[in-house]
């Protein structure tokens, strides 16, 4: 009996040997026998495995008769994903899936050989699997028939609808035939994925696996605080704390993977890049050096790394934040993959805080808040490291006894382990120094706190239209203070009252100087004691209005008189009229008492032609030939 009976054998054998002893939630609601046929709109959690759940969702279609055919045709199954890596993780998902049942794929991918693919079409395949534009390409020149076409499967719709390709999606679907099975999967169903779906599926049947947008279990969101100067020190801190055998550290644009990486190469880490820029032999050769550990460090955009499956990734670093949740969530989601554990460390500089703790909250993620790993925490966490280390571990063989001899011999025990601890630092990159900065921010002080405090006096006030606003950053930056060394700001009607923590005065006033002035626009006094009155700070002034009712007095003209119109649509009373009012008032043509010239300076006569010298390059030369007279004709042109 097979281990999963409601599936064909050929994939039942296929997940059986992989060592699947359970189908995921979306694998399992996919496959069930009661939705064979039906057009499906799937979402479902990043890593829950979506791309064996289409391969068996389309089993029905493709295995109705237990294998394929032995010789290939046309193709009866399409699938579109958005990247060149997704569409080649794809195929190899499906290559061992459908291996037994005797399938062959083959690839549409921009920015591989055109060539190459149109002769695997040709010779024919069972599954075709690429991106939008190479597919529509191969559609438009002839090389891909669709008429057999039974299933359509579109990985990562969402993303494939952001990254502009919705014409060539509605290119291929209406190049397919109408009986077709539509399978659409992707991460959030929004509006454009939903009117997609009206539009291309028949009575489409809507499966969720995402219960209550709850945390992913296996991975550990961290957010670390670091100063804005400190970012790029912190993420190679954080590499060096986790020592991931597989990090990938995600930047907003691809001039950031650029500089980062390097600087991580320069740091001695072992570093690629995958942007856009790069090109298909490029980007496939980092995803190989990841996969077999020559490079433990992908430096990636979320464009390049959507999709991506890098088996056995355990940190993921946000050196830039996320946009928004769909892409914090699909950033995080690389790791903690098929049951395994990961972490998800946002670096968060102060003046970022608040955006983060956004993006936390809208996706429903509870993450730990720390100060980014220091020098002192590294160097413990090696220390550690150092003592379990296999190479000190594992047992002595035979051949090494003589060496371990000659080594005892010659040096003492402790040489021989400072030895040792010097080479496994020297194959580490040092740690950086950071900016020691606290979890919880420049929060301001408690009003407990502020009973040790100064009193300032500012000779400016309602008058002079001061407010809390912009006289807040004028302190921090006079007297070199956060926003929770200041206290209470009362503005008042000539002048405002200030409180400064006490712990923070003295610097206060050495940034003033002597002149004891604002930036140079108002006076400072420092008082004995607290002023009175505070509690009733003055009114503020009522903002100009246009009218003067009860919202404030009325808004007064500019200089000049009032701007009534005439009668005659003039000009206003008390300016000089239009010209085209002056006679005979709207309308009448402008009159002038005195016609300009027709061309050059005029002697007063309207009408004749300017004195002086002919027209022409300076100093009087007429224009014409070489050698021509002013006045004179130059030669005939003699025709024939």
């Amino acid at each position: 009996m097979t281990q999963f009976p409601h599936l064909p054998d050929a994939l039942s054998a296929a997940l059986s040997e992989k060592g699947y002893t359970t189908l995921t939630p979306v694998q399992e609601a996919v496959s069930d026998p009661a939705l064979a046929g039906a057009d499906l709109l799937v979402s479902a959690q990043t890593g829950s495995g979506k791309t064996v759940a289409f391969g068996l969702a389309m089993a029905s279609e493709l295995l109705a008769e237990g294998a394929f055919a032995p010789y290939a045709d046309l193709p009866h199954a399409l699938i579109i994903a958005p990247t060149r890596e997704l569409a080649q993780q794809v195929s190899r998902e499906l290559a061992w899936l459908y291996a037994k049942a005797g399938a062959v794929i083959a690839g549409a991918v921009g920015g591989m050989d055109a060539r190459n693919e149109r002769r695997a079409l040709e010779r024919g395949c069972h599954i075709v699997v690429g991106t939008p534009g190479r597919i529509c390409d191969h559609i438009r020149r002839g090389a891909l028939d669709l008429s057999d076409l039974q299933v359509v499967v579109m990985d990562e719709a969402d993303e494939m609808l952001d990254l502009g390709f919705r014409e060539d999606l509605e290119f291929i679907l209406e190049a397919a035939p109408e009986e077709r099975r539509t399978l659409m999967f992707s991460a959030t169903v929004s509006p454009p994925i939903a009117k997609l779906a009206a539009t291309y599926q028949r009575d489409a049947q809507r499966i969720s696996t995402i219960a209550a947008r709850e945390q992913h279990a296996d991975i550990d969101y961290r957010a670390l605080m670091v100063d804005k100067s400190d970012r790029e020190n912190a993420i190679v801190n954080v590499l060096r704390f986790y020592e991931a055998e597989r990090a990938i550290v995600f930047c907003s644009t691809r001039a950031a993977v650029t500089h980062l990486t390097g600087r991580l190469l320069n740091r001695g880490l072992s570093v690629v890049a995958l942007s856009g820029e790069l090109s298909q032999d490029e980007r496939s050769r980092a995803l190989q050096m990841m996969r077999d550990g020559r490079a433990r460090v992908c430096i990636a955009t979320d464009v390049a790394a959507r999709g991506i499956d890098l088996p056995g990734l355990e940190l993921v670093v946000h050196a830039d934040l996320p946009v928004n949740r769909e892409a914090l969530l699909h950033r995080s989601g690389r790791t903690g993959r098929a049951g395994s554990k990961g972490v998800s460390a946002l670096i968060v500089p102060l003046n970022v805080r608040a955006k983060a703790e956004r993006l936390l909250r809208e996706a429903q993620i509870t993450a730990n808040w720390d100060s980014a790993p220091g020098p002192e925490e590294i160097l413990a966490k090696d220390q550690q490291r150092i003592l379990q280390d296999p190479a000190l571990t594992a047992a002595a063989t035979a051949d090494e006894f003589d060496g371990i001899a000659q080594l005892l011999e010659a040096f003492e025990p402790r040489q021989l382990a400072a030895a040792v601890l010097r080479n496994f630092r020297a194959a580490r990159s040092a740690p950086e120094d950071l900016t020691p900065v606290t979890v919880d921010g420049p929060k301001p002080r408690a009003r407990a706190e502020f009973d040790r405090a100064t009193w300032l006096r500012l000779g400016m006030g309602h008058d002079e239209w001061v407010d809390p606003k912009w006289l807040l950053p004028m302190l921090c930056r006079a007297g070199d203070l956060t926003r929770r060394d200041i206290g209470a700001i009362r503005v008042m009607q000539d002048h405002t009252f200030v409180q400064i923590h006490e712990d923070a005065a003295a610097r206060f006033m050495t940034g003033l100087g002597p002149a004891m002035r604002l930036e140079d626009k108002c006076k400072v006094e420092v008082l004995a004691e607290a002023p009175e009155g505070l509690d009733r700070p003055a009114p503020k002034p009522a903002r100009w209005s246009k009218g003067g009712d009860d919202r404030g007095p009325k808004k007064p003209h500019r200089k000049g008189p009032p701007r009534d119109r005439d009668e005659d649509f003039g000009a206003p009373k008390g300016r000089k009229a239009a010209p085209w009012a002056r006679e005979g008032g709207h309308g009448e043509a402008q009159k002038f008492d005195k016609p300009k010239a027709k061309y050059g300076k005029s002697d007063g006569k309207p009408g004749e032609k300017p004195a002086g010298k002919p027209f022409g390059k300076p100093g009087g030369k007429p224009f014409g030939k070489p050698g021509a007279k002013a006045g004179k004709p130059g030669p005939k042109k003699f025709k024939g």
